[in-house]
Protein backbone atom coordinates (compact mmCIF):
# COMPACT_ATOMS: atom_id res chain seq x y z
CA UNK A 1 0.00 0.00 0.00
CA UNK A 2 1.46 3.14 -1.02
CA UNK A 3 0.23 6.71 0.61
CA UNK A 4 1.58 10.08 -1.44
CA UNK A 5 2.96 12.12 1.95
CA UNK A 6 4.10 15.85 0.19
CA UNK A 7 4.22 16.93 -3.40
CA UNK A 8 6.00 20.34 -3.67
CA UNK A 9 6.78 20.90 -7.43
CA UNK A 10 8.60 18.14 -8.81
CA UNK A 11 9.34 17.17 -5.62
CA UNK A 12 7.34 14.32 -4.12
CA UNK A 13 7.98 11.81 -0.90
CA UNK A 14 5.86 8.94 -0.19
CA UNK A 15 5.85 5.67 2.02
CA UNK A 16 4.87 1.56 1.15
CA UNK A 17 3.89 -0.38 3.75
CA UNK A 18 4.55 -4.22 2.45
CA UNK A 19 2.48 -6.77 4.33
CA UNK A 20 3.41 -9.26 6.70
CA UNK A 21 2.15 -12.02 5.05
CA UNK A 22 4.38 -10.36 1.48
CA UNK A 23 7.47 -10.29 3.82
CA UNK A 24 7.20 -14.00 5.11
CA UNK A 25 6.95 -15.06 1.70
CA UNK A 26 10.16 -12.89 0.54
CA UNK A 27 12.29 -14.78 3.36
CA UNK A 28 10.81 -18.01 2.26
CA UNK A 29 11.82 -17.56 -1.25
CA UNK A 30 15.37 -16.29 0.15
CA UNK A 31 15.65 -19.24 2.18
CA UNK A 32 14.21 -22.41 -0.30
CA UNK A 33 16.85 -19.85 -3.03
CA UNK A 34 19.86 -20.95 -0.12
CA UNK A 35 18.79 -24.60 0.33
CA UNK A 36 18.69 -25.03 -3.17
CA UNK A 37 22.25 -23.40 -3.74
CA UNK A 38 24.34 -23.62 -0.84
CA UNK A 39 26.08 -26.97 -0.34
CA UNK A 40 26.47 -27.85 3.15
CA UNK A 41 28.89 -30.71 4.12
CA UNK A 42 26.92 -33.58 5.92
CA UNK A 43 23.55 -32.79 4.56
CA UNK A 44 21.82 -33.33 1.42
CA UNK A 45 21.03 -30.19 -1.09
CA UNK A 46 17.97 -28.50 0.46
CA UNK A 47 17.94 -30.24 3.46
CA UNK A 48 20.06 -28.17 5.85
CA UNK A 49 18.75 -26.08 8.80
CA UNK A 50 17.98 -22.52 8.04
CA UNK A 51 20.22 -22.10 11.07
CA UNK A 52 23.17 -24.30 9.67
CA UNK A 53 22.55 -21.95 6.27
CA UNK A 54 22.35 -18.76 8.66
CA UNK A 55 25.78 -19.67 9.78
CA UNK A 56 27.57 -20.11 6.17
CA UNK A 57 26.04 -16.67 4.68
CA UNK A 58 25.39 -14.70 7.69
CA UNK A 59 22.44 -12.95 9.08
CA UNK A 60 23.32 -9.96 7.03
CA UNK A 61 23.29 -11.75 4.09
CA UNK A 62 19.45 -13.25 4.61
CA UNK A 63 18.15 -9.43 5.45
CA UNK A 64 19.59 -7.44 2.79
CA UNK A 65 18.16 -10.35 -0.03
CA UNK A 66 14.69 -9.99 1.44
CA UNK A 67 14.54 -6.32 1.63
CA UNK A 68 16.29 -6.08 -1.71
CA UNK A 69 13.27 -8.48 -3.72
CA UNK A 70 10.34 -6.34 -1.41
CA UNK A 71 12.13 -3.08 -2.51
CA UNK A 72 12.15 -4.26 -6.22
CA UNK A 73 8.70 -5.06 -6.55
CA UNK A 74 7.28 -2.86 -4.43
CA UNK A 75 9.29 0.37 -5.24
CA UNK A 76 8.57 0.39 -8.90
CA UNK A 77 4.50 -1.11 -8.15
CA UNK A 78 4.01 2.09 -5.44
CA UNK A 79 5.26 4.55 -8.39
CA UNK A 80 2.82 3.20 -10.69
CA UNK A 81 -0.01 3.08 -8.27
CA UNK A 82 0.70 6.88 -7.30
CA UNK A 83 0.72 7.66 -10.64
CA UNK A 84 4.57 9.25 -10.53
CA UNK A 85 6.92 9.01 -13.07
CA UNK A 86 10.19 9.55 -11.04
CA UNK A 87 13.52 10.68 -12.26
CA UNK A 88 15.44 9.55 -9.44
CA UNK A 89 14.68 8.63 -6.28
CA UNK A 90 16.53 7.69 -2.83
CA UNK A 91 14.89 4.87 -0.81
CA UNK A 92 14.73 4.85 2.69
CA UNK A 93 14.23 1.18 3.94
CA UNK A 94 13.06 0.82 7.98
CA UNK A 95 13.17 -2.28 10.22
CA UNK A 96 12.58 -5.47 8.65
CA UNK A 97 11.67 -8.76 10.89
CA UNK A 98 9.71 -11.70 9.80
CA UNK A 99 6.31 -11.76 10.81
CA UNK A 100 5.54 -8.11 10.33
CA UNK A 101 4.75 -5.33 7.63
CA UNK A 102 8.36 -3.37 6.11
CA UNK A 103 8.04 0.54 5.83
CA UNK A 104 10.19 2.29 3.33
CA UNK A 105 10.19 5.85 2.23
CA UNK A 106 10.96 7.57 -1.30
CA UNK A 107 12.32 10.90 -1.79
CA UNK A 108 12.42 11.36 -5.16
CA UNK A 109 11.81 14.37 -8.33
CA UNK A 110 9.20 13.55 -11.01
CA UNK A 111 9.17 14.22 -14.25
CA UNK A 112 8.32 18.48 -15.55
CA UNK A 113 4.68 19.53 -16.29
CA UNK A 114 5.13 18.77 -20.11
CA UNK A 115 2.24 20.36 -22.91
CA UNK A 116 2.47 18.65 -26.14
CA UNK A 117 1.20 20.81 -29.87
CA UNK A 118 -1.79 19.49 -32.04
CA UNK A 119 0.48 16.31 -32.95
CA UNK A 120 -2.85 13.78 -34.19
CA UNK A 121 -2.92 16.86 -37.14
CA UNK A 122 0.87 15.92 -38.05
CA UNK A 123 0.88 15.17 -42.01
CA UNK A 124 3.78 12.81 -42.36
CA UNK A 125 5.55 12.95 -45.32
CA UNK A 126 8.28 10.26 -44.96
CA UNK A 127 7.58 7.17 -46.77
CA UNK A 128 9.36 3.63 -47.81
CA UNK A 129 11.67 4.00 -50.75
CA UNK A 130 9.98 2.64 -53.70
CA UNK A 131 11.66 -0.72 -55.33
CA UNK A 132 11.49 -0.43 -59.07
CA UNK A 133 12.63 -2.83 -61.56
CA UNK A 134 16.08 -0.51 -61.71
CA UNK A 135 16.61 -1.19 -57.76
CA UNK A 136 16.07 -4.92 -58.18
CA UNK A 137 18.52 -4.86 -61.11
CA UNK A 138 21.17 -3.22 -59.66
CA UNK A 139 21.05 -4.92 -56.56
CA UNK A 140 21.32 -8.15 -58.42
CA UNK A 141 24.79 -6.51 -60.11
CA UNK A 142 25.90 -5.94 -56.51
CA UNK A 143 25.23 -9.64 -56.22
CA UNK A 144 27.25 -10.56 -59.10
CA UNK A 145 29.99 -8.22 -58.28
CA UNK A 146 30.13 -9.47 -54.50
CA UNK A 147 30.19 -12.66 -55.82
CA UNK A 148 32.94 -12.58 -58.61
CA UNK A 149 36.09 -14.55 -59.18
CA UNK A 150 39.66 -13.40 -59.55
CA UNK A 151 41.29 -15.13 -62.85
CA UNK A 152 45.40 -14.38 -63.17
CA UNK A 153 46.52 -12.73 -66.26
CA UNK A 154 49.42 -11.69 -68.29
CA UNK A 155 49.16 -8.54 -69.74
CA UNK A 156 49.27 -4.64 -68.21
CA UNK A 157 47.15 -3.35 -65.43
CA UNK A 158 43.40 -2.72 -66.11
CA UNK A 159 40.78 -0.33 -64.19
CA UNK A 160 38.91 -3.31 -62.77
CA UNK A 161 42.11 -5.63 -61.99
CA UNK A 162 42.58 -6.85 -58.73
CA UNK A 163 46.56 -6.04 -58.36
CA UNK A 164 48.76 -7.82 -55.70
CA UNK A 165 51.90 -5.34 -54.67
CA UNK A 166 54.78 -5.42 -52.30
CA UNK A 167 55.53 -2.18 -50.52
CA UNK A 168 59.82 -1.97 -50.66
CA UNK A 169 62.37 0.27 -48.72
CA UNK A 170 62.71 0.59 -44.85
CA UNK A 171 59.49 -1.04 -43.14
CA UNK A 172 58.43 -3.03 -45.19
CA UNK A 173 54.79 -3.49 -45.13
CA UNK A 174 54.95 -7.40 -46.96
CA UNK A 175 51.91 -8.27 -49.66
CA UNK A 176 48.90 -6.96 -50.17
CA UNK A 177 45.71 -6.86 -52.90
CA UNK A 178 44.73 -3.83 -53.82
CA UNK A 179 40.96 -3.59 -55.72
CA UNK A 180 41.55 -1.04 -58.65
CA UNK A 181 37.89 -0.18 -59.08
CA UNK A 182 37.69 0.97 -55.73
CA UNK A 183 40.91 2.27 -54.78
CA UNK A 184 41.69 5.62 -54.28
CA UNK A 185 42.35 7.80 -57.53
CA UNK A 186 46.23 8.25 -56.58
CA UNK A 187 46.80 4.60 -56.31
CA UNK A 188 44.67 3.48 -59.08
CA UNK A 189 46.46 6.48 -61.48
CA UNK A 190 50.01 5.16 -60.56
CA UNK A 191 49.18 1.13 -60.93
CA UNK A 192 46.78 1.06 -64.59
CA UNK A 193 49.24 0.22 -67.43
CA UNK A 194 51.81 -1.65 -65.37
CA UNK A 195 53.14 -4.97 -65.68
CA UNK A 196 54.22 -7.63 -63.36
CA UNK A 197 57.56 -7.04 -61.75
CA UNK A 198 57.48 -3.32 -62.41
CA UNK A 199 58.40 -0.94 -59.20
CA UNK A 200 55.97 1.94 -58.83
CA UNK A 201 56.49 5.44 -56.55
CA UNK A 202 52.66 6.05 -55.21
CA UNK A 203 52.72 10.00 -54.04
CA UNK A 204 49.92 9.82 -51.11
CA UNK A 205 49.01 13.70 -50.72
CA UNK A 206 48.40 14.62 -47.42
CA UNK A 207 45.29 13.90 -45.54
CA UNK A 208 44.07 13.17 -41.95
CA UNK A 209 43.75 9.62 -39.86
CA UNK A 210 41.69 10.07 -36.89
CA UNK A 211 43.62 12.60 -34.67
CA UNK A 212 46.83 11.90 -36.92
CA UNK A 213 47.93 14.74 -39.76
CA UNK A 214 50.02 13.12 -42.26
CA UNK A 215 52.08 14.85 -44.74
CA UNK A 216 52.53 13.95 -48.37
CA UNK A 217 54.80 11.15 -48.88
CA UNK A 218 56.06 9.06 -51.76
CA UNK A 219 55.74 4.96 -51.03
CA UNK A 220 57.25 2.45 -53.84
CA UNK A 221 55.79 -0.68 -54.18
CA UNK A 222 56.47 -3.87 -56.38
CA UNK A 223 53.81 -5.77 -58.52
CA UNK A 224 53.46 -9.22 -57.85
CA UNK A 225 50.30 -9.75 -59.62
CA UNK A 226 47.69 -9.58 -61.48
CA UNK A 227 43.97 -10.74 -61.76
CA UNK A 228 41.43 -10.13 -64.05
CA UNK A 229 37.78 -9.70 -62.27
CA UNK A 230 35.11 -12.70 -63.63
CA UNK A 231 31.13 -12.09 -63.10
CA UNK A 232 28.98 -14.50 -63.79
CA UNK A 233 26.47 -14.71 -65.98
CA UNK A 234 23.19 -13.31 -64.49
CA UNK A 235 21.17 -16.65 -65.22
CA UNK A 236 19.88 -19.74 -63.40
CA UNK A 237 23.13 -20.81 -62.70
CA UNK A 238 24.29 -18.40 -60.59
CA UNK A 239 21.18 -18.36 -58.85
CA UNK A 240 21.48 -22.04 -58.16
CA UNK A 241 25.21 -21.02 -56.74
CA UNK A 242 23.48 -18.45 -54.43
CA UNK A 243 21.51 -21.76 -53.40
CA UNK A 244 17.94 -20.25 -55.08
CA UNK A 245 16.42 -22.81 -57.47
CA UNK A 246 16.39 -20.31 -60.74
CA UNK A 247 17.06 -16.80 -61.70
CA UNK A 248 13.18 -16.01 -61.27
CA UNK A 249 12.86 -17.12 -57.88
CA UNK A 250 15.76 -15.42 -57.03
CA UNK A 251 14.27 -12.14 -58.51
CA UNK A 252 10.97 -12.61 -56.79
CA UNK A 253 12.54 -13.22 -53.56
CA UNK A 254 15.08 -10.42 -53.73
CA UNK A 255 12.36 -8.15 -54.75
CA UNK A 256 10.51 -9.58 -51.47
CA UNK A 257 13.39 -8.85 -49.15
CA UNK A 258 13.87 -5.17 -51.15
CA UNK A 259 10.38 -4.36 -50.11
CA UNK A 260 10.72 -5.67 -46.49
CA UNK A 261 13.73 -3.80 -46.06
CA UNK A 262 12.20 -0.68 -47.60
CA UNK A 263 8.94 -0.81 -45.37
CA UNK A 264 10.94 -1.29 -42.03
CA UNK A 265 13.04 1.56 -43.29
CA UNK A 266 9.87 4.02 -44.24
CA UNK A 267 8.50 2.43 -40.95
CA UNK A 268 11.74 4.56 -39.10
CA UNK A 269 11.61 7.67 -40.83
CA UNK A 270 8.29 8.11 -40.35
CA UNK A 271 8.89 7.30 -36.47
CA UNK A 272 11.89 9.64 -36.20
CA UNK A 273 9.59 12.60 -38.02
CA UNK A 274 6.72 12.04 -35.42
CA UNK A 275 9.21 12.19 -32.60
CA UNK A 276 10.73 15.50 -34.03
CA UNK A 277 7.40 16.88 -34.65
CA UNK A 278 5.98 15.66 -30.76
CA UNK A 279 9.56 17.74 -29.27
CA UNK A 280 9.13 20.50 -31.61
CA UNK A 281 5.64 21.47 -30.43
CA UNK A 282 6.73 20.42 -27.19
CA UNK A 283 6.44 23.05 -24.10
CA UNK A 284 8.42 22.05 -20.44
CA UNK A 285 10.78 23.53 -18.13
CA UNK A 286 13.71 21.51 -17.58
CA UNK A 287 15.39 21.09 -14.75
CA UNK A 288 19.05 21.66 -15.24
CA UNK A 289 19.56 18.85 -12.24
CA UNK A 290 17.86 16.44 -15.13
CA UNK A 291 19.90 17.81 -17.78
CA UNK A 292 23.06 17.06 -15.69
CA UNK A 293 21.55 13.58 -14.63
CA UNK A 294 21.26 12.46 -18.23
CA UNK A 295 24.90 13.89 -19.08
CA UNK A 296 26.43 12.15 -16.24
CA UNK A 297 25.00 8.83 -17.21
CA UNK A 298 25.73 9.27 -20.74
CA UNK A 299 29.07 10.14 -19.80
CA UNK A 300 29.90 7.14 -17.58
CA UNK A 301 28.58 4.78 -20.73
CA UNK A 302 31.28 6.70 -22.46
CA UNK A 303 33.90 5.74 -20.25
CA UNK A 304 32.68 2.18 -20.18
CA UNK A 305 33.19 2.07 -23.48
CA UNK A 306 36.41 3.49 -23.53
CA UNK A 307 36.79 0.97 -21.39
CA UNK A 308 35.94 -2.18 -23.19
CA UNK A 309 38.81 -1.10 -25.76
CA UNK A 310 41.38 -0.53 -22.95
CA UNK A 311 41.63 2.96 -23.03
CA UNK A 312 41.08 5.09 -19.42
CA UNK A 313 38.98 7.74 -19.27
CA UNK A 314 41.93 10.19 -17.66
CA UNK A 315 44.04 9.03 -20.47
CA UNK A 316 41.34 10.24 -23.27
CA UNK A 317 40.49 13.08 -21.29
CA UNK A 318 44.27 14.35 -21.45
CA UNK A 319 44.59 13.67 -24.62
CA UNK A 320 41.41 15.76 -25.91
CA UNK A 321 42.40 18.58 -23.70
CA UNK A 322 45.71 18.53 -25.33
CA UNK A 323 44.05 19.16 -28.77
CA UNK A 324 41.49 21.63 -27.35
CA UNK A 325 38.73 19.86 -28.13
CA UNK A 326 37.42 19.10 -24.92
CA UNK A 327 35.21 21.69 -24.52
CA UNK A 328 33.96 20.98 -27.66
CA UNK A 329 33.25 17.32 -26.62
CA UNK A 330 31.71 18.08 -23.55
CA UNK A 331 29.23 20.81 -25.21
CA UNK A 332 28.30 18.05 -27.62
CA UNK A 333 27.29 15.96 -24.77
CA UNK A 334 25.20 18.61 -23.07
CA UNK A 335 23.49 18.97 -26.09
CA UNK A 336 22.74 15.07 -26.51
CA UNK A 337 21.72 15.00 -23.10
CA UNK A 338 19.13 18.13 -23.83
CA UNK A 339 17.59 16.08 -26.99
CA UNK A 340 17.37 12.61 -25.49
CA UNK A 341 15.77 14.22 -22.15
CA UNK A 342 12.83 16.33 -24.42
CA UNK A 343 12.49 13.12 -26.65
CA UNK A 344 11.91 11.04 -23.47
CA UNK A 345 9.55 13.61 -21.90
CA UNK A 346 7.86 13.91 -25.15
CA UNK A 347 6.92 10.82 -24.98
CA UNK A 348 5.63 10.59 -21.92
CA UNK A 349 3.53 12.74 -21.92
CA UNK A 350 2.16 11.29 -25.18
CA UNK A 351 1.47 7.91 -23.28
CA UNK A 352 -0.44 9.72 -20.70
CA UNK A 353 -2.47 11.75 -22.84
CA UNK A 354 -3.69 8.35 -24.69
CA UNK A 355 -3.83 6.86 -21.56
CA UNK A 356 -1.63 3.73 -22.29
CA UNK A 357 -1.17 0.86 -19.86
CA UNK A 358 1.09 -1.70 -18.93
CA UNK A 359 -0.62 -4.42 -16.65
CA UNK A 360 1.91 -5.71 -14.08
CA UNK A 361 1.37 -8.83 -15.71
CA UNK A 362 3.05 -7.69 -19.06
CA UNK A 363 5.67 -6.22 -17.21
CA UNK A 364 6.53 -8.95 -15.54
CA UNK A 365 5.97 -11.37 -18.93
CA UNK A 366 8.64 -8.96 -20.50
CA UNK A 367 10.95 -8.99 -18.00
CA UNK A 368 11.27 -12.81 -17.46
CA UNK A 369 11.93 -12.28 -21.07
CA UNK A 370 14.45 -10.21 -20.73
CA UNK A 371 16.17 -12.14 -18.51
CA UNK A 372 15.90 -15.19 -20.39
CA UNK A 373 17.58 -13.24 -22.89
CA UNK A 374 20.62 -12.39 -21.01
CA UNK A 375 21.03 -15.87 -19.36
CA UNK A 376 19.81 -14.58 -16.27
CA UNK A 377 16.82 -15.37 -13.49
CA UNK A 378 13.90 -13.03 -13.13
CA UNK A 379 15.75 -11.96 -9.49
CA UNK A 380 19.06 -11.97 -11.31
CA UNK A 381 18.14 -8.99 -14.08
CA UNK A 382 16.22 -7.41 -11.13
CA UNK A 383 19.16 -7.32 -8.91
CA UNK A 384 21.60 -5.36 -11.81
CA UNK A 385 19.09 -3.00 -12.27
CA UNK A 386 17.83 -2.16 -8.82
CA UNK A 387 14.62 -0.20 -8.27
CA UNK A 388 15.28 2.71 -10.10
CA UNK A 389 16.25 0.88 -13.19
CA UNK A 390 13.37 -1.45 -12.73
CA UNK A 391 11.03 2.07 -12.78
CA UNK A 392 12.87 3.10 -15.99
CA UNK A 393 12.68 -0.20 -18.10
CA UNK A 394 8.77 0.06 -17.04
CA UNK A 395 9.23 3.67 -18.12
CA UNK A 396 10.55 2.97 -21.28
CA UNK A 397 8.03 0.38 -22.17
CA UNK A 398 5.23 2.88 -21.55
CA UNK A 399 6.81 5.37 -23.88
CA UNK A 400 7.11 2.45 -26.59
CA UNK A 401 3.57 2.01 -26.67
CA UNK A 402 2.43 5.42 -26.32
CA UNK A 403 4.34 5.76 -29.61
CA UNK A 404 3.82 2.84 -31.48
CA UNK A 405 -0.35 3.59 -30.84
CA UNK A 406 0.41 6.85 -31.80
CA UNK A 407 1.91 6.22 -35.66
CA UNK A 408 -1.04 3.65 -35.87
CA UNK A 409 -3.48 6.33 -35.52
CA UNK A 410 -1.69 8.53 -37.69
CA UNK A 411 -1.52 6.12 -40.24
CA UNK A 412 -5.72 4.50 -39.88
CA UNK A 413 -6.20 8.31 -40.67
CA UNK A 414 -4.08 8.90 -43.51
CA UNK A 415 -5.75 5.52 -44.96
CA UNK A 416 -9.29 6.43 -44.18
CA UNK A 417 -8.09 10.55 -45.95
CA UNK A 418 -6.78 8.77 -48.67
CA UNK A 419 -9.97 5.90 -49.06
CA UNK A 420 -12.27 9.11 -48.53
CA UNK A 421 -10.07 11.25 -51.35
CA UNK A 422 -10.36 7.95 -53.73
CA UNK A 423 -14.19 7.61 -53.31
CA UNK A 424 -14.92 11.28 -53.75
CA UNK A 425 -12.54 11.04 -56.88
CA UNK A 426 -14.54 8.04 -58.16
CA UNK A 427 -17.85 9.69 -57.44
CA UNK A 428 -16.94 12.64 -59.72
CA UNK A 429 -15.33 10.67 -62.75
CA UNK A 430 -18.89 8.63 -62.13
CA UNK A 431 -20.88 12.13 -62.55
CA UNK A 432 -18.41 12.82 -65.47
CA UNK A 433 -18.95 9.88 -67.41
CA UNK A 434 -22.71 9.89 -66.61
CA UNK A 435 -23.06 13.22 -67.68
CA UNK A 436 -21.72 11.87 -71.00
CA UNK A 437 -23.63 9.24 -71.63
CA UNK A 438 -27.04 11.53 -70.93
CA UNK A 439 -25.52 13.62 -73.94
CA UNK A 440 -24.57 10.53 -76.12
CA UNK A 441 -28.10 9.44 -75.49
CA UNK A 442 -29.48 12.75 -76.92
CA UNK A 443 -26.59 12.63 -79.57
CA UNK A 444 -27.57 9.16 -80.80
CA UNK A 445 -31.50 10.05 -80.37
CA UNK A 446 -30.66 12.94 -83.15
CA UNK A 447 -28.83 10.95 -85.05
CA UNK A 448 -31.34 8.03 -84.99
CA UNK A 449 -33.80 10.43 -86.48
CA UNK A 450 -31.28 11.71 -89.35
CA UNK A 451 -30.97 7.86 -89.84
CA UNK A 452 -34.53 7.15 -89.59
CA UNK A 453 -34.88 10.20 -92.76
CA UNK A 454 -32.62 8.15 -94.39
CA UNK A 455 -34.05 5.21 -93.92
CA UNK A 456 -37.06 6.24 -95.11
CA UNK A 457 -35.48 8.21 -98.41
CA UNK A 458 -33.78 4.83 -99.42
CA UNK A 459 -37.66 2.69 -99.03
CA UNK A 460 -38.54 5.60 -101.07
CA UNK A 461 -36.20 5.07 -103.20
CA UNK A 462 -36.63 1.49 -103.56
CA UNK A 463 -40.11 1.37 -104.02
CA UNK A 464 -39.64 4.28 -106.59
CA UNK A 465 -37.33 2.07 -108.93
CA UNK A 466 -39.94 -0.52 -107.80
CA UNK A 467 -42.74 1.23 -109.47
CA UNK A 468 -40.43 1.88 -112.75
CA UNK A 469 -39.98 -1.82 -113.06
CA UNK A 470 -43.86 -2.29 -112.99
Amino acid sequence: MAELISKEGNKVQFQVAVPAAEVNRAYEQVWAGLARDVRVPGFRPGKAPRKVLEGRVGKGYVEQEVRDRLLQSHYPQAARELKLNLVDAQIDPGALQSGQSFTFTVRGETYPEVTLGDWRSAQLTAAAPEITDEVLERTLSDLQERNATFQTVERPIEATDQVTIEELGEGEGGSYPVYLDVAEAHVRDALIGKNVGDEVEITVPAHSHGDHEHPEHTVRVRVQGVQTKQLQELGDEFAKSLNFESLERLRTDLKAELERRARQEGDAARREEFIEHLVSGMQAEIPQALLDRRRDAMLEEIKDDLGRQGVKWGEYETFMQEQGKLDEFMGDLAKNAESRVRRDLALERLAEDLNVQVSDAEFSQTMTALAQANNLTPQQLQSQLGPNGINAYYISMVRERGLQQALAGLTAGESAQEAGSTAEASQQDGEGTTGEAAEGTQTDGEGGTEQGAAQQDATGAAEGQTEKSE
